[in-house]
């Protein structure tokens, strides 16, 4: 299937555009916030969403922001020549935890009790219902949740239903605004996130130093579709596994990822040699570093160039392998690899910032905790 429209909400700001010129510009999207840390008298580096969007999209940042991206990325398609007439439309949103500040301040603000209509935004069938209904799509639709992979499996869940003849098109919404001082504070304590220092020094992928990632917030929204006149790229196919190891580390021989990037490259119809990218899940944690470095070479044999998007953008959680998957399909609509800016001694393929797109397909791996793998190949049209 080819990506035919991207809407997209990040740290940098609403809409796609905001995104890529952020991207471009090599700069982190995180600020400092303040009102983070144990006793919340700390200032924290964040990538959280700017809190603006059409408030008859609800008065969370959730809700405005699902529906800004899928509708940005609708009409993108349709500018695009996306001829929607008479085909069955599906909707898949990944997401993982939902409207967190919503559901906090349901219980410790509103004590549990509200009126139905202020109660029904937290389900998370309403925002898929409220694009459904916007746009009149009436394949089927639900939520996935893969952890960090679910982007990817949302994507991958939108091939099957194509496959099965349940659908023509699928608009593949994910989500995550899960950046709360609550959330930030137990990854801190677990040792994957980092919270005060600044995202170029601490999240550094294939990179000697790097501490972890820098937690953030989005919501980015992919159009598969055949029937577009000028589509971004194409889809070629992916896979998706489990390592059946940890709720939280990764299995230590990287059997289960190794065999889903040697899948996913059976269902894109490609060789390894045939990849020129290897667009990373890059948290810039050690088990993760080790496990691409791995697959890096054992797969590939170290020859495509890697690209790192989470310096830039931060790690949107749920949300994370949508946001990158957009950025790619703007790569390949622009002629532009873009990659986070190198800032310590690095593997000697991973690209410093932005340079000349060569064409060929890019691999895009994705973790999740949980022991979630998954990838996907994408490639130019």
């Amino acid at each position: 299937m080819s990506i035919a429209g991207v809407g997209a909400v990040s740290g940098y700001g609403w809409g796609r555009e905001t995104l890529w010129q952020g991207l471009l510009g090599g700069k982190p999207a995180a600020r400092l916030y303040p009102g983070y840390g144990p006793g919340r008298d700390q200032h924290a580096w964040v990538g959280r969403i700017p809190a603006l969007g059409d408030p008859a999209h609800g008065h969370g940042v959730f809700g405005r922001a699902v529906t800004a991206a899928a509708a940005e990325a609708v009409a993108d398609a349709e500018a695009r020549g996306w001829r929607r007439a008479g085909r069955t439309v599906g909707l898949v949103h990944a997401f993982t935890l939902g409207d967190v500040a919503d559901w906090r301040d349901f219980y410790l603000v509103d004590h549990g009790h509200r009126r139905a209509r202020d109660y029904l935004p937290l389900l998370p069938s309403t925002p898929i219902s409220v694009v459904m209904q916007e746009f009149g799509f009436h394949g089927p639709a639900m939520n996935v949740s893969a952890a960090c992979s679910s982007g990817t499996v949302a994507l991958l869940t939108a091939q099957l239903w194509r496959d099965a003849g349940l659908v023509d098109d699928v608009l593949c919404v994910s989500t995550d605004i899960s950046a709360t001082p609550d959330m930030l504070d137990h990854f801190v304590r677990m040792g994957a996130a980092v919270a005060d220092i600044d995202p170029s020094t601490a999240c550094r992928p294939f990179q000697e130093g790097s501490l972890g990632f820098v937690m953030a917030e989005a919501s980015a929204a992919l159009l598969l579709s055949d029937a577009v006149d000028a589509p971004y790229a194409r889809v070629l196919g992916g896979a998706m596994n489990n390592d059946a190891f940890h709720v939280v580390s990764v299995e230590p021989t990287h059997t289960q990822l190794l065999a889903c990037a040697r899948q996913a490259l059976t269902a894109a119809g490609l060789a390894a040699a045939d990849i020129d990218y290897l667009n990373a899940h890059g948290t810039g944690t050690r088990q993760c570093d080790a496990a691409e470095r791995d697959v890096l070479a054992t797969v590939f044999d170290d020859r495509p160039a890697v690209t790192v998007l989470k310096p830039l953008v931060g790690h949107c959680q749920g949300a994370s392998a949508a946001v990158e998957v957009a950025a790619l399909a703007l790569s390949y609509d622009r002629g532009i690899a873009v990659s986070a800016p190198v800032t310590g001694p690095a593997h000697p393929r991973l690209l410093d910032g932005t340079a000349p797109l060569t064409g060929g397909p890019t691999m895009k791996l994705s973790m999740g905790m949980g022991g979630n793998n998954a990838a996907v190949v994408i490639a130019a049209v």
